[in-house]
């Protein structure tokens, strides 16, 4: 006879959340540390800036979007442990591979390689820490595990750019590709696979429908979902905006205000890793709390946080070049004060929008509802921001001359603003969504 008694959260449970943020970590590394690899790539393969956009950009984010859904798919049947600790150690391998390209098809055909891999990593995850932890811990623990981009800017740029200013471009990548590999074992023999919906509200029969049905008949209803349709619009946004900042605004931190690689990367990397991580924490904390009033905030508050980011971005960008502090040896741009600002209400919506996602379907297709979310981040975001900022700059170059890049990123985060209002456009239909399951859990037990 089975049971649906909630399991109890023991230190296994924190290790599994533990190695699953490592791995997270790992690849927003690998994805990330091409920003502070564009100038040099660029110099040594003679590329503009619309194909290190390319490179950056959508050879990754379209294979990675394409094929994060099927295998959402396949975590929503089979173990997702597995699937994460294969995933990451192929995507390891293919950065390992990038250090070793000879010439510039060969290094976009590793990248795409690694987004191959990193489609199998995220979605799994979450819907694995969803399991792990009791519904009402489930804003914290995600903003917990969604850290790992935030960590991953702050290693990814800081320790990428000492490396790439010192040992070359290529000694980059393969120093973040072999720690990925003994992660990848590390996930595959001590993370805890949990019982599925262990923690939800609808009983086992009702939470193992989902699967029955094809994929595509599958993504078909998420998408007319009123809710997660205007959400996924909104993330698309949002991620457009910040995949183009985070990838370009250390170029223009050399170009713009004189830095050194190595010093933009480590000032740009620290200031926004430090601001997103206590923005992530908090987010998820204020949360947590707010919803016990009103579900509206699950929703609003990530709306809230991309509005106030926006004037952030606009006053890093336009900040006047020439001013600075000295911190030691480091000169540090009056400007980059905007940066941690910025990156900590930026940090709102991802973490609470992928919580949202997983409170409005059932545990068993999290997965795939997860990975069409992130899709649309992915696409939008890492396909085409860092592709349409490079383009934008080389459209304005004959006009702006060197304040072409700093134009270009304007105009990408002005789209902040109809992300928001696109993001609090979902919160009604959300809480309508959250009282259907409520009501129908109930009907069911």
């Amino acid at each position: 006879m089975t049971t649906n008694t909630p399991p109890s959260v023991n230190w296994r449970t924190h290790l599994s959340l533990l190695l699953l943020a490592l791995v997270y970590i790992f690849s927003y590394i690998d994805r990330q540390v091409i920003a502070v690899l564009i100038e040099p790539i660029k110099h040594e393969f003679t590329a503009t800036d619309t194909q290190m956009g390319l490179l950056s950009g959508l050879a990754f984010g379209l294979l990675y979007a394409v094929l994060g859904v099927p295998v959402g798919k396949l975590a929503d049947r089979y173990s997702r442990r597995n699937i994460v600790a294969i995933c990451c150690g192929l995507w390891s391998l293919a950065t390992l591979a990038c250090g070793v390209a000879a010439q510039f098809w060969q290094l976009l055909l590793a990248r795409m390689s690694v987004a191959v891999g990193e489609a199998g990593g995220m979605a799994p995850s979450i819907s694995a820490v969803s399991d792990l932890y009791p519904k009402e811990r489930r804003s914290l623990v995600i903003s917990l595990f969604m850290m790992g981009p935030h960590f991953g800017v702050l290693i990814g740029l800081a320790l990428g750019a000492w490396i790439a200013q010192h040992y070359g471009w290529r000694h980059t990548f393969v120093a973040f590709g072999v720690p990925g590999m003994v992660l990848a074992l590390m996930v595959w023999l001590w993370v805890k696979e949990p019982r599925r919906g262990a923690f939800d509200d609808a009983p086992a029969p009702a939470a193992a429908a989902a699967p029955r049905e094809s994929l595509w008949h599958q993504v078909a209803r998420l998408l007319r979902m009123k809710a997660f349709r205007r959400l996924a619009i909104a993330c698309g946004i949002a991620g457009l905006t910040g995949y183009g900042y985070g990838v370009w605004i250390p170029s223009f931190l050399v170009r713009t205000h004189g830095l050194t690689l190595a010093h933009a990367g480590l000032l740009f990397g620290v200031a926004s890793g430090v601001g997103a991580v206590f923005g992530a924490l908090f987010s998820g904390w204020l949360c947590d709390r707010l919803v016990r009033r009103t579900e509206r905030w699950q929703l609003g508050l990530p709306a809230l946080g991309m509005l106030l980011a926006l004037p952030c971005a606009l006053g890093f960008i336009l900040w006047p070049a020439g001013g600075h502090w000295m911190l030691g040896s480091l000169r540090v741009p009056h400007a980059l004060a905007f940066a941690p600002l910025f990156a900590f209400f930026a940090s709102w919506w991802p973490s609470l929008s992928y919580s949202a996602v997983s409170q409005m379907v059932g545990a068993s297709e999290r997965s795939v509802a997860v990975a069409l979310l992130n899709f649309f981040v992915t696409l939008f975001g890492s396909g085409f921001g860092p592709l349409v900022t490079g383009m934008l700059s080389d459209l304005l170059l004959p006009r702006m001359g060197d304040d072409a890049l700093r134009w270009a990123l304007v105009g990408l985060m002005s789209l902040m603003l109809p992300g928001a209002l696109w993001m609090w456009a979902a919160v009604s239909p959300y809480i309508e969504r959250r009282k259907s399951m409520s009501l129908g859990s109930a009907v069911a037990a």
